[in-house]
């Protein structure tokens, strides 16, 4: 997320507008994104064009003074204290002070270690270790975002001294230096992002080509675009390809890697094609509203996401209103703040006026950083400030650090995008049992949670478990749907249901209406071929994680405020399948008919909140719905 004022010091290349306006497309396409604009199903890959744009920029910088004699590594990294820092800092200093009044204590004790991780231009790696299907939401992560600046600052570290040392031993392998490593990372990156999606995204080997490939730019080792002709359809070509990733890509494309070439390779023409003569899209990029986005894009990068998550956590912004109300007030919101942190926080260090001599300036940015680093470590020390809450909401709150991996029997009948197919124990998942009935629990998260009170309640009953993260049970995946999930669900269809016979199916997911047209095709299936199939509905949902949502209560003295938080298009959704089940004649279960009262749905289960995160049940809560499925006597399906 280099900063827009990088640009003025590569004077080998001149000032782009046209490249400030692309970097004003990048950053509305990751905002829109996080926003939750459906349209903009792949904005994330904003951040890959900035990765381009930052390869050049700097590429030029460091290129041409190492080329020149003139290369100084006090005085490179003297500008990117200046670029980064200031905005940076301030808007963590701002984090804190909503921290304390918004998040619970364990998600302070979190936000506190991703501080620590920020200001050391290490959260990238932070995030990665801390990546897993039941690891803390991102809604509670303010600071998330700056894991794409430690990828650039870590590569940063090491680019200006790889470029020194071949132009000293070796300056005649320079471009084919530049070119290895590109490719080298590549491969890697389009590896990872099959094989471990949470390292491809995170941490910089498979994330460096996008910056060297700009680094080739500036080497002239891109096609050079002559004729006017071939200037116009490079430049319209690498637009249409960064929106068709911004438009068409999903959070289930496998990412970075390969995926990636799109918005870069689309970034890398429009900046060639408008190196000799302007294009059309170099206009439209070139005009006051796209560079004056570009100019902000920095600032909008750091302020967007935090505003957004204490807006989802604590109504910052707006409370009651709708959901384009609110997306409008937070976009606004943070153009405005961006816009100020831009013009008095970081074009006053850009302009070094009044002037800050290189020792002043390391000085403060070390005194900085130790004062950050002490802030992290009083919140952990101080367990988050758990005062600010009660007994009863803390001991609640607590339930937010539930891992489930256990009951789920994860990595093992339970397969997460990090395990691989072969990790699927079918010896134990789907071992039969001749003195019991054998039952057949398949899907994703939403069925596994119901494998640890279903096996416990009902004692004569072998539950057999297929279970794998973002995984519909139906005949047909969605597409780009996880590769685990295809091989498990294509080995209980075509396979095991057809050699094996057993008393019952049961089948759960986490149902969307898009999902209604592929199960009932699997329902009819396995209609036809006798298997009694029970289909459980979709789970009470809500809007924040539930044990928040329960300390916020305690706290606010508000018992309804859980159900004020409830997504009703699930119980909507709920009574559509309903329907459905008995117009194709199987055996349906709701969770809202089990759990829910009217308008209020069952909180506890002994002293344990029901569910962990939003969707999931906790042990106890899984616990007490297989019980009352079992004693309800409209709800005899399960025997």
């Amino acid at each position: 997320m280099t900063p827009p004022a990088e640009q003025h010091r590569a004077a080998s290349i001149g000032y782009r507008a046209d490249i400030n306006g692309l970097r004003g497309v990048a950053v509305i396409l990751v905002v829109l994104y996080h926003l939750g604009i459906r349209s903009v199903r792949g904005g994330f890959i904003g951040v890959d064009v900035f990765f381009v744009i930052s390869g050049f920029l700097i590429s030029a910088i460091i290129l041409s003074e190492v080329q020149s004699g003139k290369f100084s590594i006090g005085r490179f990294y003297e500008r990117r204290i200046r670029r980064i820092g200031p905005a940076l800092l301030f808007m963590m200093c701002c984090t804190v002070v909503l921290a304390y009044f918004y998040l619970l204590p364990s998600e302070t004790k979190e936000f506190a270690k991703s501080l620590l991780s920020a200001a050391f231009s290490s959260a990238n790696i932070f995030f990665w270790a801390k990546s897993g299907y039941f690891d803390t939401s991102s809604e509670t992560q303010p600071l998330l975002h700056t894991w794409s600046l430690a990828v650039e600052e870590q590569f940063y570290l090491v680019f200006p001294l790889l470029i020194m040392a071949i132009h000293r031993w070796a300056p005649k392998k320079l471009k084919l230096s530049v070119i290895l490593l590109t490719i080298a990372s590549l491969i890697v990156g389009s590896i990872q992002a099959f094989v471990s999606p949470s390292s491809a995204f995170y941490l910089p080997f498979g994330r460096a080509w996008e910056l060297l490939l700009g680094t080739l730019l500036y080497l002239k080792l891109f096609p050079k675009f002559e004729k006017a002709w071939s200037r116009e359809l490079a430049a319209a070509f690498g637009l249409a390809l960064i929106l068709i990733a911004g438009l068409f890509y999903s959070p289930k494309t496998p990412f970075p890697g390969a995926s990636a070439l799109l918005p870069c390779l689309g970034t890398a023409l429009i900046i060639a094609a408008g190196a000799g003569s302007t294009t059309v899209v170099g206009r439209v990029l070139s005009t006051k509203p796209m560079v004056g986005l570009g100019l902000i894009s920095y600032s909008l990068y750091l302020w967007h996401w935090p505003i957004l998550v204490f807006q989802r956590l604590g109504t910052l912004l707006i409370n009651g209103a709708s959901a384009h109300a609110t997306q409008a007030a937070i976009f606004a919101a943070a153009l405005a703040i961006s816009y100020l942190s831009w013009r008095f926080v970081e074009e006053p260090f850009r302009r070094n006026h009044p002037p800050i001599p290189r020792r002043v300036l390391f000085t403060a940015a070390g005194v900085c950083m130790a004062v950050v680093s002490a802030l992290a470590l009083l919140i952990l020390e101080t367990g988050g400030f758990p005062n600010r809450y009660s007994k009863e909401a803390v001991r609640v709150a607590q339930y937010l650090d539930y891992n489930a991996q256990g009951e789920y029997r994860q990595g093992k009948c339970f397969i997460t995008s990090g395990n691989r197919g072969t990790d699927f124990d079918a010896a134990t998942c789907l071992a039969e049992r001749t003195d019991e009935r054998n039952v057949l629990l398949i899907g994703d998260s939403h069925a596994a949670q119901l494998w640890w009170g279903l096996s416990n309640t009902y004692k004569n009953t072998n539950f057999m478990q297929a279970t794998a993260s973002g995984c519909l049970p139906t005949l047909e995946q969605a597409p780009r749907s996880n590769p685990n999930c295809v091989q498990l669900m294509d080995e209980i269809y075509s396979d095991f249901l057809q050699k094996h016979q057993v008393d019952q199916v049961l089948i759960a997911g986490r149902w969307v209406k898009a999902d209604l047209g592929r199960l009932r095709e699997t329902l009819t299936w396995l209609k036809s071929r006798n298997i009694n199939v029970v289909l459980f509905g979709p789970m009470v949902q809500y809007d924040s994680s539930f044990p928040r949502l329960l300390a916020r209560s305690i706290q606010l003295k508000n018992p309804d405020f859980p159900d004020q938080h409830r997504l009703d298009e699930f119980e909507r959704l709920d009574d559509e399948m309903r329907s459905m089940s008995t117009e194709l004649g199987i055996s349906y279960v709701s969770f809202f008919k089990i759990l829910c009262n009217d308008r209020h749905c069952v909180e506890y289960a002994e002293r344990a909140p029901l569910q962990s995160d939003n969707s999931h049940f906790t042990p106890e809560g899984s616990m007490l719905f297989a019980a009352r499925l079992r004693s309800s006597d409209s709800q005899t399906v399960v025997r």
